[in-house]
């Protein structure tokens, strides 16, 4: 006798927490009958019911082998044998079967309902949970319950979710429990769900009312299993299928062997009761496939290809009559009947495997865990060619220092520190296990796993950190009497305010004029002004008139919209003007209403104003308009195909004699006479994952015109920051730039230290550019952003790409939508505004100053004559009106380092209209100096500039305004309505 006969062998009444004993019952060898759903195992009853569950099925049966069931059969009369892995178990006899029912949930309250179809974009069950740890049934349906609700899904094996009705259309899977195939991250002997798919479980009786819906001819995603050894089959003779109606030139390729490294076909559809080989073929085709494959009578499989080393079997083994034709084979357990229109051999790809080599600068970290509440990368998408190589180029490309694939069609981009945020660590190699959608021959990551790649080659980006005098500082300088939606420096070295009506301080007069030499005298300093309508959402810019006036354009609604008004300023430092905003809408005004345009000066010196729409919240204005009045308005197809996401658009002259134009996600240039589009530049990147992502209003980035210097042959570049994604609003985390002349023009992209949306930004005179203000989630409107971002960022161009950012000084203020940010003539930054409307942020009135560090540490600055000059009375001198391409001198009481032009910008809306900067040539000889003007209006359109001269230690003087190009379009002259407005004449 063995020692193993000493125990009494007996029947398990129940095994683990999951199965209990469910009776005897006849085990039918043929598989018409029962429709088996796993595989065989060295058998012991805990492995043959925990495979049971890790297909989702109901029954578990033990026999000679250990095949679960989706039905049941009837019991007969008990013939006993014991077990192969376990002789003190019996495990059924010949011809019998132990039968165990699975218990997946608890409390018995809850019940399994099916496998239920979900969409990402339109989910079945609406609410979100995040049970503690890794999902399992219990858990989900325990956090469902304690939420109130009565319906409970588990998908895509880790994802809980909860509600008291099925939404969108949602129901009962057209394939059945085909979709509903992976194991819970929590248990593996549960199933919870799959790729939009739910296994679904109620709460007692649930609600009232549920939806279904109808099948669909659809793939199924992953394919059902059969045994993977041969299988066990009917007597009927072997015979080669026999199809009597396929296509011209489709042919049989012959019997292949499934499911030894998985799935030998990528497309599984529905089965189908009645398949015949014609009708498989025919549903392949309309999915636009060239390679079908009947198994098992009533599965048909689809593909162009066999993937994952598929091989040929015997002819004799594909014998199941196909379900619809006895007459035809269709395959068999794991054997395919192949049939194609491809002429020739199929082509057959090996087995996949994780790619290791040929990735540039990246190297293969590992098989990741991405299954905790956020994920282990942040930015997502879903690429139908999905390979190692085309998402980790794509990270790269927008700076992202790491990059993952997973379950073969999704791309994960972020840094290596977001992997250590998301808690999540390696996970054992052969979980990652998916076909890559792009390359069947490598890997793709998993089920909530990721193959991770990490950036192996220099820095992708380099942030500076500036620290003490080098980081700058904010201060503040004034209390504000209003909240500005616009600010604007004037040639008295005054700075205009305008606010929109409505919702500031009451008794207040819609505009006014900071006195900066009266900071320390509240009343002195502010001077009030006058509008007649409202200013709301309109455009600033500086005449090129010979009094600099400045002219605003655009407003809210009615009367207002067409609004033009013209301020000639007056007085003097510490002695307040005379002259207000003068308009009249009834004399003068635009020949469109427009709420949120752009103004610009031309090259000839007219003003073009573009875009907006008809009043707040308006039908779009897709035209431009000449100032003074040039003809009817031109219409602009792109405008009006772009709204709403592209009001104030940017613009730009450019050297080569077009206009730039920046709006939504796209770009182009403009005939500057004709207004015709000349060349459609590629669209603006904007997030690696959301292409649809914007810079121009509402979504709300900044732009600016990197430097021209002397002598003026580099491509003139324009530099965009920050900006924001539609509907969501995920501030964008980059800028990006485009030198818009050159052949084949392209955008390139830096990340920036943070995210930025409602951003402004400013030129300073030393080439360098102040980042700031803004929110770091969120959109251009009331109350529709958070998270302010508190940070300054210097841009430095004359850096190498990747090295350009340095975090600078923060404030305490936040500055969230209509905030304001320019230079001044001391090279400081005036930083205004912020009225958001809500009640997080309030209606912000304090001023501050950014004090860049050339002025840090109070330095002494250097003294510059140009040559005086009367902006009351429109008197210039030889030295502050320049022509094109002449020298002119000035003196300075100590060596000069730089010189700089500024063009004159009216902030609002993260626009600043007339920002350009120029770097002329100079010579020097002891204190006298000469400095060369730019050549032509292309490079310098006509208008006043802000002129600043550095000593050798870096220290500017305070600016010298000129004029430079004239009035070429005598808008002195303009308008001619005496009456209504003064003009200070031609010249």
């Amino acid at each position: 006798m063995l020692l193993r006969d000493l125990y009494r062998r007996q029947w398990r009444t129940s095994i683990g927490s999951k199965f209990v004993q469910y009776g005897e019952n006849t085990f039918f060898i043929s598989f018409h009958v029962l429709n088996p759903c796993l595989a065989f195992y060295m058998l012991h009853l805990d492995n043959c019911t925990r495979s049971g569950i890790k297909r989702s099925c109901s029954l578990s049966l033990r026999q000679y082998m250990c095949i679960s069931f989706q039905h049941q059969s009837e019991p007969i009369a008990k013939q006993y044998q014991e077990c192969n892995g376990n002789s003190t178990e019996y495990c059924g006899g010949t011809n019998r079967l132990n039968v165990y029912t699975a218990r997946q949930i608890s409390p018995d309250t809850w019940n399994a309902i099916g496998c239920y179809t979900d969409s990402v974009g339109q989910r079945t069950l609406s609410v979100r949970q995040f049970p503690a740890g890794d999902l399992t049934t219990e858990s989900c349906v325990a956090a469902c319950r304690s939420a109130g609700y009565f319906y409970a899904g588990t998908e895509y094996a880790g994802e809980c979710y909860c509600d008291n009705a099925f939404r969108n259309g949602g129901g009962p899977a057209p394939d059945g429990d085909v979709g509903c195939n992976m194991a819970c991250l929590g248990n593996r002997t549960q199933t919870c769900g799959g790729a939009d798919r739910l296994n679904m479980y109620q709460f007692g009786n649930g609600p009232s009312s549920t939806s279904s819906t109808a099948p669909t001819e659809q793939p199924t995603g992953q394919p059902t299993f059969q045994p993977t050894d041969t299988p066990a089959t009917t007597s009927s003779p072997t015979s080669v299928p026999v199809a009597t109606a396929l296509p011209t030139g489709w042919t049989y390729k012959g019997c292949w062997i499934d499911n030894i490294n998985g799935r030998i076909m990528g497309t599984q559809l529905s089965d189908d009761n009645q398949m015949t080989i014609e009708s498989c073929v025919a549903r392949c085709i309309n999915l636009g496939y060239t390679v079908a494959g009947m198994q098992y009578a009533t599965q048909c499989f689809c593909d162009d290809f066999l993937r994952r080393g598929a091989t040929p079997g015997p002819e004799s083994d594909c014998n199941m009559n196909c379900a619809g034709n006895a007459n035809e084979k269709c395959g068999a357990g794991n054997r395919d009947s192949v049939y194609s229109s491809v002429d020739g051999p199929l082509t057959v790809y090996p087995v996949p495997a994780v790619q290791t080599s040929g990735l540039g600068n990246f190297k293969y970290l590992g098989c990741y865990r991405d299954d905790a509440q956020q994920r282990a990368l942040p930015y997502f998408m879903n690429l139908p060619n999905n390979t190692a190589n085309n998402c980790i180029q794509q990270c790269a490309v927008f700076g992202y220092n790491a990059g993952g694939v997973e379950y073969g069609k999704e791309c994960y981009c972020g840094d290596l520190r977001d992997i250590g945020a998301a808690g999540v660590g390696p996970a054992p190699e052969e979980e990652c296990d998916t076909t890559c959608a792009g390359n069947v021959t490598s890997i793709c990551g998993g089920a909530r796993r990721l193959s991770v790649y990490t950036w192996n080659g220099p820095s992708l980006t380099t942030w500076n950190y500036a620290s003490g005098n080098a980081a700058g500082a904010y201060e503040f300088l004034i209390g504000g009497v209003v909240v500005p939606l616009i600010t604007q420096a004037t040639r008295t070295g005054k700075v205009t305010f305008m606010e929109k009506s409505g919702t500031g301080a009451i008794n207040t007069t819609g505009a006014y004029e900071l006195d900066l030499a009266q900071i320390n005298n509240f009343t002195g300093a502010w001077r009030p002004m006058h509008v007649k309508t409202d200013i709301f959402c309109s455009a600033s810019i500086t005449l090129p008139d010979k009094v600099g006036r400045q002219l605003n354009v655009g407003g809210w609604a009615l009367d207002s919209t067409f609004g033009v008004r013209l301020y000639w300023p007056d007085g003097s430092p510490g002695v307040w003007g005379k002259n207000d905003w003068q308009e009249n809408v009834n004399t003068l005004k635009l020949q469109r209403g427009r709420w949120y345009p752009t103004a610009m000066v031309m090259a000839n010196g007219s003003i073009l104003v573009i875009g907006g729409e008809q009043g707040s919240n308006g039908a779009p204005q897709p035209n431009l308009e000449i100032l003074p009045n040039a003809g009817a308005p031109v219409y602009l197809d792109w405008l009006e195909r772009t709204d709403p996401n592209n009001l104030y658009p940017f613009m730009a002259v450019l050297p080569s004699g077009g206009i730039f134009v920046q709006y939504y996600n796209e770009a182009l240039i403009m005939n500057e006479k004709t207004f015709a589009t000349i060349k459609q530049l590629p669209n603006t990147p904007a997030a690696v994952d959301r292409p649809d992502g914007g810079r121009t209003y509402p979504l709300e980035g900044t732009a600016v015109l990197l430097p021209q210097v002397a002598p003026y042959t580099d491509p003139l570049e324009v530099l965009i920051c920050g900006g924001s994604t539609p509907f969501q609003g995920y501030a964008l985390d980059n800028c990006v730039s485009i030198a818009p002349d050159t052949p084949n023009a392209n955008w390139t992209i830096e990340r920036m230290p943070s995210l930025r949306v409602l951003v402004c930004m400013t030129a300073l005179p030393d080439g360098t550019y102040l980042i700031l203000n803004g929110a770091q989630q969120g959109f251009a409107g009331f109350g529709l952003a958070q998270y302010p971002n508190l940070n300054a960022v210097l841009y430095d161009p004359k850096k190498p790409l990747g090295n350009r950012f340095t975090v600078m000084a923060n404030t305490t203020v936040p500055r969230m939508y209509h905030s304001e940010a320019i230079l001044l003539d001391d090279g400081r930054v005036l930083v205004s505004g912020s009225d958001p409307l809500d009640d997080r942020f309030g209606e912000e009135y304090r001023v501050e100053v950014f004090v860049p560090p050339y002025l840090m540490g109070n330095p002494p600055r250097p003294v510059v004559s140009f040559g005086a000059a009367s902006p009351s009375t429109g008197s210039t001198t030889p030295q502050t009106d320049w022509k094109y391409g002449n020298t002119y001198t000035f003196t300075s009481d100590s060596a000069v380092s730089k010189v700089s032009i500024m063009g004159v910008g009216g902030s609002t809306h993260g626009n600043s209209m007339g920002q350009r900067t120029m770097l002329p040539a100079f010579t020097c000889a002891g204190t006298t100096c000469q400095v060369t003007a730019p050549p032509n209006a292309h490079i310098c359109p006509p208008g006043w500039y802000q002129v600043f001269v550095f000593n050798s230690a870096g220290t500017p003087a305070m600016a010298q305004w000129v004029r430079i190009g004239g009035d070429p379009a005598d808008l002195g002259s303009w308008p001619n309505i005496p009456n209504d407005f003064t003009v200070p004449g031609s010249g």
